[in-house]
C-alpha cells in the first residue's frame, strides 16, 4: 500500500468518526426535546387545595368554629382543648402579635395571630402530628411546620425575661430559701435540680450521638425548681448520651460557680439556730458533694440520724419531679417522640417550661392537685400528674459522696440540726 492509500484510508476514517460524533450529538438533541415536551404536558400539581381556601377554613376550621363556640358556652372545655384559660390565651395573642403578624396578598389571606398561637398551643398540648393538625385547624402541614417553632420563638422572646429571666439577684435566690423552709422544712436550700430526656427522632447524620441508655433518641432537660414548682433555670438540648452531672457541668451557672462571681445570698442561720451557714442547691446521687450542693447519704447501713436527713432532703428534692409532672401534664408533645430536629425540640421544650411558669404566676393554685402533697401527720399523698406516663430520668452516674471536708462538715450540721428538737418535724421518726 503507497503512501497516497494510507491518506486515503486516514482521511476515511476520520470522516467516519466525525459522523459517528454529529450522530450522537444529534441523537442527544432529539432525547433532550422530547423530555422537555413530556416536562410541558406533565400537569403542573395545584397549590391551591380546595379544602384549604379561607372560605372553608373560616366556615368548618377548628380555629374559627369549635374554639370559638367552647369559649362562649365551654370555658372547662376550651382549657382541656389548649391547656389555658380563655383570658390567658387572649392576653398572649395581644402580646404576641407583633412577632406574628403578616400582610394580606393578592393570592391569599395570611394566617391570623390567634390562628398561628391555636394551632400551636394545641400541638404542645397533644403533641399530634403537624399533618392532623392540618385537617383540623385547615393549614397546610408544611406550613405548620414553621408556624410552631416560630411562636415557640416568638413566647421565649416576650415571656421568657418576666418568666425565666437569665439574671438571678442574690435577693431572689434568698426568696427561694424562703419557700424551701416554710413549705418544704429544708432551710438555706435555692433550688432542686434534676434532669429527664426528651424524646426526638434519630438526627440526620448525627449517628448514636442523641441516643441514650434507655435505647431511644433524646435531648436533655435539667432544671432547677423552686418550692413552688416553678424552673428557676433549665438547660436544654445537651444529648441523651450525657448524665445530670456532665451536662450542668457545662451550664452558665456551674462555670460562674467556679469563676466564683455567683451572686450567692448571704449566709443565714436555720430556725431556732445561731450558726450562719452558706446556700446551697439539693440534687441526687449523680452530683458530688459541694459546700453548694447537697446531696443524700447513699452508703449502706446507714444511722437513724442519716436515714432522717436523707428523708427530709428527698422531701424537699419532690418539687422538681413534681415540676416535671406537672409540665408534661399539660404539655404532653413532650412525651411524644417529635419528629423534628434537636434545634427545633430544644426552642419547643423551653417554650413549654416558660409557658409552665407563667401559669404558675397566674394560676398558681390551678394545678396544685396535681402535685404531691403531705397531711397534717407528715403522710403522703401522691399527685393526680402519677397517673399518666412520665419523662424518663437522665442518666445518673454516681458522683463522689465524700466531697471535701467543709462539705462533709456541713452536712453533717444539717443532719444534727435536723435530729434536735429546733430542727426536727414532729413526724419524721414515723417516715424512715
Amino acid at each position: 500500500m503507497n503512501r497516497v492509500d494510507i491518506h486515503q484510508l486516514m482521511l476515511f476514517d476520520l470522516f467516519e468518526e466525525q459522523q459517528r460524533i454529529r450522530d450522537n450529538e444529534l441523537l442527544a438533541l432529539l432525547v433532550y426535546l422530547e423530555e422537555g415536551h413530556r416536562r410541558r404536558r406533565r400537569r403542573k400539581s395545584c397549590w391551591n387545595v380546595s379544602w384549604l381556601d379561607y372560605v372553608q377554613k373560616v366556615e368548618h376550621g377548628m380555629y374559627f368554629q369549635l374554639m370559638q363556640e367552647l369559649e362562649r358556652n365551654d370555658v372547662p372545655a376550651f382549657i382541656r382543648f389548649i391547656r389555658f384559660e380563655p383570658a390567658m390565651y387572649r392576653e398572649m395573642e395581644d402580646r404576641l402579635h407583633h412577632y406574628l403578624v403578616r400582610e394580606d396578598t393578592n393570592m391569599r389571606c395570611a394566617i391570623t395571630p390567634g390562628e398561628r398561637l391555636a394551632v400551636t398551643l394545641r400541638y404542645l398540648a397533644t403533641g399530634e402530628t403537624y399533618r392532623s393538625l392540618a385537617f383540623q385547624f385547615r393549614i397546610a402541614h408544611n406550613t405548620i411546620s414553621g408556624i410552631i417553632p416560630e411562636v415557640c420563638e416568638a413566647i421565649i422572646s416576650e415571656y421568657g425575661p418576666e418568666c425565666m429571666p437569665e439574671v438571678i439577684t442574690a435577693e431572689d435566690w434568698r426568696d427561694v430559701a424562703d419557700g424551701f423552709t416554710k413549705l418544704w422544712n429544708f432551710p438555706n436550700c435555692i433550688g432542686a435540680i434534676d434532669g429527664k430526656h426528651v424524646p426526638i427522632v434519630c438526627p440526620k447524620k448525627r449517628g448514636s450521638h442523641f441516643y441514650n441508655y434507655k435505647n431511644f433518641h433524646s435531648i436533655v432537660l435539667l432544671g432547677i425548681v423552686d418550692a413552688h414548682y416553678k424552673f428557676r433555670t433549665v438547660s436544654v438540648g445537651a444529648n441523651g448520651a450525657c448524665s445530670d452531672m456532665q451536662i450542668f457541668e457545662e451550664t452558665p451557672m456551674k462555670k460562674s460557680i467556679d469563676r466564683g462571681d455567683f451572686d450567692w445570698p448571704p449566709p443565714d442561720v436555720m430556725p431556732r439556730d445561731d450558726e450562719l451557714l452558706p446556700h446551697f442547691f439539693i440534687g441526687d446521687d449523680a452530683f458530688g458533694l459541694q459546700l453548694w450542693m447537697m446531696k443524700p447519704y447513699s452508703r449502706r447501713m446507714l444511722s437513724k440520724e442519716e436515714r432522717i436527713f436523707n428523708y427530709r432532703l428527698s422531701r424537699a428534692r419532690r418539687v422538681v419531679e413534681n415540676a416535671f409532672g406537672i409540665l408534661v401534664k399539660r404539655f404532653r408533645v413532650l412525651l411524644k417522640t417529635m419528629e423534628v430536629g434537636p434545634e427545633q425540640a430544644s426552642t419547643i421544650t423551653l417554650a413549654c417550661c416558660i409557658l409552665h411558669n407563667l401559669m404558675r404566676m397566674r394560676y398558681p393554685t390551678m394545678q396544685n392537685p396535681y402535685a404531691d402533697r403531705f397531711d397534717r401527720y407528715g403522710r403522703l399523698i401522691l399527685g393526680g400528674w402519677r397517673d399518666r406516663p412520665q419523662l424518663i430520668g437522665a442518666r445518673n452516674l454516681p458522683g463522689g459522696n465524700f466531697g471535701s471536708r467543709p462539705a462533709r462538715e456541713l452536712r453533717e450540721y444539717i443532719k444534727d440540726y435536723f435530729n434536735s428538737r429546733e430542727g426536727a418535724v414532729s413526724w419524721q421518726d414515723k417516715m424512715i
